[in-house]
């Protein structure tokens, strides 16, 4: 049998070219052209009827259709009109040749094209160059990088992957440790290796070799590649592996990078839409619901406009986001996704370490200069504060006091002033302090910020919540317990104070219960809203996170469905958030926070509140697994975005080799 038809573009019934040619003759005579009769028709022809359609127009009216095309539409609704029209070997090679050609390289689009082609379709793009541009594909790559990225860029022109059936058994555990070899397992790294293996090998045992590479780094192949390799290098290997993996969700990161944020990557958004509508389409689509929580077609629909919006839409073929159920591949991957989570040991490291020649006395007085006289040496006081561990500012706030019988904080607060005074008294709280302070700021005045109440008790230990209990009973003479209780309500209030006992489950795997919690969130979901949510809650609330990546693994085998988008579809309000936020942090807590820096950010104003708080209690602890995240998922540096903020630039600017 046959692959299953995962494309979203089919061949028309009764298809017939000379009318097809002639309506579109049609659409396009006299003053204006009838647009949308142009994009419906093209978009509802195959990639071959096209070419029949093409045909039979230059047949009846003696013109090529592209010329005509070209001369009626304009701007991101002709390129993507005319890349349809474009035999799929022909229409790589336009990308192709504008990406290398003129000053500078599109290096993206190189990558992109050129690691998730199949040898076939390689063949055709190298035959399809020669023939539009009368050039060597080869020698035009050759003269247009350098390195070790042209050295794999040429490997992967040759189209000799081994093909999806070739698995060499014997091989794997050998071709895994030669990649750790080449990479973790020495200084420096044999790139060459990593070439002839990701570069050959089929994709079928390469996944196997990821799976055995896992074992033996205890880390993803993944992040081996980040650390080791660097610049376009590093990104033409990991999009070799994110192929290897999965191209649906390779192309669905794409698509996401392409749209998110402030304008739109029109071309590389065409380029994806055109060469995978006849392809993949409907497991990208699911892909892509599945890693951003909404649906392709909606951020089409939110991101673009016009006919080019609606020609966008009619390639995507449908709204995700009412669906609960996954597409075999998107199922797999989820299955996938979750048993990496599990199998992942990240070694977490923050960006604020102890100073090295700490001398709390110097600093103590440093810091009283810095606050006599007239004016405040903000940056004196910036410097110290961002370099010090909080061990050390405690010390330096004792040392204050005995040195110069002052209040360091008394003194900060009254020298400072708003965002840099939040931010400089937050650092020099202890954690729990902090934690407790912000729990109050959340809860005080008329509105209460659900969102700070979730993200804190969802993230921190049990020690750690213990100890912001205390603090909050020491500042507030009021348990925390007492104070959730009185402001919030609901399943949401059942829910905060559940975290807030601090008593989650410890510990490794359960496998047999593990088993036992995914069936009985499978079946949960056939029943009542209220009873979903109890059962929910009581194991997202009380087991461990090592226990949970396992269940929700299980979850996608147990029923077929997507954890976040049932928790998306049958729930809402403050309770949807808390279940929504456990998932991710379990998940990858960095990059929930990653996510949630990133809100803080975006569009007109800052929360700065929010933002204060991630980087002042992530700071020591994985503030720079955080920036790892937030530039995989957002293309932008975390210092982009905030280095506008000096004080938060500095905190997040850590080790200086990354």
């Amino acid at each position: 049998m046959g692959k299953e038809f995962r494309g979203t573009i089919a061949d028309q019934p009764d298809f017939d070219a000379g009318s097809d040619a002639e309506a579109l003759y049609n659409a396009m005579k006299g003053f204006g052209s009838d647009k949308e009769a142009i994009l419906d028709l093209i978009t509802s022809r195959s990639n071959a009827q096209r070419q029949e359609i093409r045909a039979a127009y230059k047949s009846q009216y003696g013109k090529d259709l592209i010329d005509d095309l070209k001369y009626e539409l304009t701007g991101k609704f002709e390129r993507l009109i005319v890349g349809l029209m474009r035999p799929p070997a022909y229409h790589d090679a336009k990308e192709i040749k504008d990406a290398i050609k003129g000053a500078g390289t599109d290096e993206k689009c190189l990558i992109e094209i050129l690691t998730s082609r199949t040898n076939e379709q390689i063949h055709n793009l190298v035959a399809a160059y020669k023939d539009a541009y009368g050039r060597d594909l080869e020698e035009d790559v050759i003269g247009d990088t350098s390195g070790h990225f042209k050295k794999m860029l040429i490997v992967l022109l040759q189209g000799t992957r081994e093909e999806d059936d070739v698995v060499s058994e014997d091989l794997v555990e050998q071709d895994a440790q030669d990649l750790y070899d080449a990479g973790e397992a020495q200084w420096g790294t044999d790139e060459a290796k990593f070439i002839m293996l990701l570069g050959n090998r089929s994709v079928t045992h390469l996944q196997l070799v990821f799976d055995e590479y896992q074992k033996i780094a205890e880390s993803s192949i993944e992040d081996s590649i980040k650390s080791e390799l660097s610049g376009d290098f590093e990104r033409l290997m990991l999009a070799v592996v994110q192929c290897i993996r999965s191209k649906p969700m390779y192309f669905a990161k794409r698509l996401y990078k392409s749209m998110k944020g402030l304008g739109t990557a029109d071309n590389t958004l065409i380029r994806i839409m055109v060469s995978r509508s006849e392809i993949d389409m409907l497991d990208i689509r699911e892909c892509f619901r599945l890693r951003y929580e909404k649906s392709l077609y909606n951020m089409i629909q939110d991101d673009t406009s016009g006919e080019y919006k609606r020609t966008l839409l009619n390639l995507c073929g449908g709204d995700d986001d009412i669906a609960g159920e996954f597409f075999p591949e998107a199922a797999q991957i989820a299955y996938k996704m979750w048993e990496i989570s599990a199998m992942t040991k990240v070694q977490l490291r923050g960006t604020v370490r102890p100073y090295q020649n700490f001398d709390p006395a110097s600093d103590a007085q440093a810091l009283r200069k810095a606050m006599k006289g007239f004016g405040t040496d903000e940056d004196t006081i910036i410097d110290i504060v961002t370099h010090r561990s909080n061990a050390q500012r405690q010390e330096i706030r004792q040392t204050f006091k005995s040195l110069l019988g002052r209040e360091l904080m008394a003194d900060l607060k009254s020298e400072l002033s708003k965002n840099l005074e939040r931010l400089i008294l937050g650092l020099m709280m202890t954690p729990a302090e902090f934690d407790a302070k912000m729990m109050k700021k959340a809860m005080e005045g008329a509105g209460t910020d659900e969102h700070s109440l979730i993200e804190i008790l969802v993230t921190r230990s049990n020690q750690e919540i213990q100890e912001m209990c205390s603090a909050y009973q020491n500042a507030y003479k009021k348990s925390l317990e007492d104070a959730i209780a009185s402001d919030t309500s609901g399943k949401f209030k059942r829910i905060l104070i559940s975290l807030a006992q601090g008593a989650r489950e410890e510990g490794p795997v359960d496998m047999a219960r593990a088993l036992e919690d995914a069936q009985v969130l499978a079946d949960a979901c056939n029943a009542d809203s209220d009873d979903m949510e109890d059962k929910f809650m009581s194991i997202l609330c009380t087991r461990s996170f090592p226990h949970l990546r396992k269940v929700f693994q299980e979850f996608v085998r147990c029923s077929n469905k997507d954890f976040e988008q049932i928790i998306k579809k049958e729930m809402s309000g403050d309770f949807k958030n808390a279940m929504f936020a456990i998932v991710r942090s379990v998940k990858n807590q960095p990059s929930y926070f990653a996510d949630r820096l990133y809100k803080a950010m975006k569009g007109l104003g800052t929360d700065d509140r929010a933002l204060i708080r991630i980087m002042v209690s992530r700071s020591e602890i994985d503030l720079f697994n955080i920036r790892k995240e937030f530039k995989e998922t957002h293309d932008a540096t975390l210092h982009e975005f905030i280095q506008v903020l000096h004080i938060l630039f500095w905190l997040s600017r850590g080790e200086q080799s990354v």
